[in-house]
């Protein structure tokens, strides 16, 4: 008797635990990824001839309420046709009574792995993509509750791509803030005041204290601040350590400062941090639109209004902005100098 090797009975697992899409149009061809209530294929579309990602509740049996969410993630995504969110091509029920749906294939890096290679210009370049993404959610009345470093992917021509709406929040429409969210991933944080859903390190104090009927587009301005944080420091503003305390019930703890982590980060751009990242709503930017034109202005060497200038920092923030000009204006008049003295002589 020949024994089999354990990667043959892992892939045979793999291969036994395949949706059945005998009756459909994909062509299973390997799997991508798993989670905790869904598994992600790569599919091929053999109608369109078209290689899918195709997300189907981890089993037939499923409860009603993981099924629901994953309609619910489908409808979700489907509602925002955006250059920087994924596209959902078709979603419906398998033959073996799996939920599933279909969606672009996303070919590229995480936000995490890349934005060390990035430059400071670069990085806030793709932070603004993300914002205006988070915009055009928030003006559809969805919000993400789960905005991280890990959620955004960077194609290879460039594409950026926030994804995982899994946790996503629609707003009723005027209702103001109030809807009754999907159900969390069941790996989700559990606190006396409610569930925790999103990402510790990156949510807002009123998502970690587990009010999710207060989470609103603010609680998604929180993160986006959180991101830019990790984008100047390589470190989300709250450590392991920190998230626990904040699940204990310090959800009000204030970020560690950019600066004091990497004081080479520009004041103004930790402005846009702190501001964003404010512990009450309301003195945080109204929109996400707001946000990345705060990062355009530092970008454009123009005045952030997050950050009070001082004297000194306006003039060489003027002098960064208007270099060549000066520099040729003082050449000239070294030069007009010059001759004037030689005219003498």
């Amino acid at each position: 008797m020949r024994w089999l090797s354990d990667e043959t009975v892992r892939h045979l697992k793999r291969v036994a635990e395949w949706p059945d899409l005998g009756e459909t149009k994909y062509r299973p061809l390997e799997e991508l990824g798993r989670g905790g209530m869904s598994t992600v294929y790569l599919a091929e579309d053999t109608v369109l001839g078209r290689r899918v990602a195709l997300k189907v509740v981890s089993t037939a049996a499923a409860r009603p309420e993981i099924v629901e969410r994953m309609r619910s993630e489908a409808r979700v995504i489907a509602r925002l046709e955006h250059p920087g969110i994924v596209p959902v091509h078709d979603a419906g029920m398998l033959p073996d009574g799996r939920v599933f749906y279909a969606m672009k294939r996303v070919d590229g890096k995480r936000l995490d792995e890349l934005s060390r290679k990035m430059s400071l210009p670069e990085r806030l370049r793709v932070f603004q993509r993300i914002c205006e993404a988070v915009a055009f959610a928030h003006a559809h009345g969805v919000v993400h509750r789960d905005l991280k470093p890990e959620n955004v992917m960077i194609g290879p021509f460039g594409e950026v791509l926030v994804m995982d709406w899994g946790v996503a929040k629609v707003l009723a429409e005027g209702a103001g803030e109030s809807f009754v969210s999907p159900t969390p991933e069941p790996s989700s944080c559990s606190t006396a005041a409610g569930t925790i859903i999103g990402t510790l390190a990156y949510m807002a104090p009123e998502q970690a204290e587990g009010s999710n009927g207060q989470v609103g587009t603010a609680a998604d301005i929180y993160a986006l601040g959180a991101v830019l944080h990790f984008l100047l420091t390589g470190r989300p503003p709250f450590d392991a350590g920190a998230a626990e305390r904040r699940a204990r019930g310090e959800a009000r703890l204030a970020p560690v400062a950019p600066r004091r982590i990497d004081p080479e980060v520009p004041r103004p751009l930790e402005a846009i941090v702190l501001r964003a990242m404010a512990a009450e709503p309301s003195q945080r930017y109204a929109t996400a639109s707001e946000v990345a034109a705060e990062a355009a202005r530092f970008l454009d060497g123009e005045r952030v209004l997050a950050h009070r200038e001082g004297l000194f920092e306006r003039a060489g923030r003027h002098f960064s902005r208007y270099r060549t000009p000066i520099l040729v204006v003082f050449a000239y008049l070294v030069a007009r100098t010059i001759l004037f003295f030689f005219a003498r002589g």
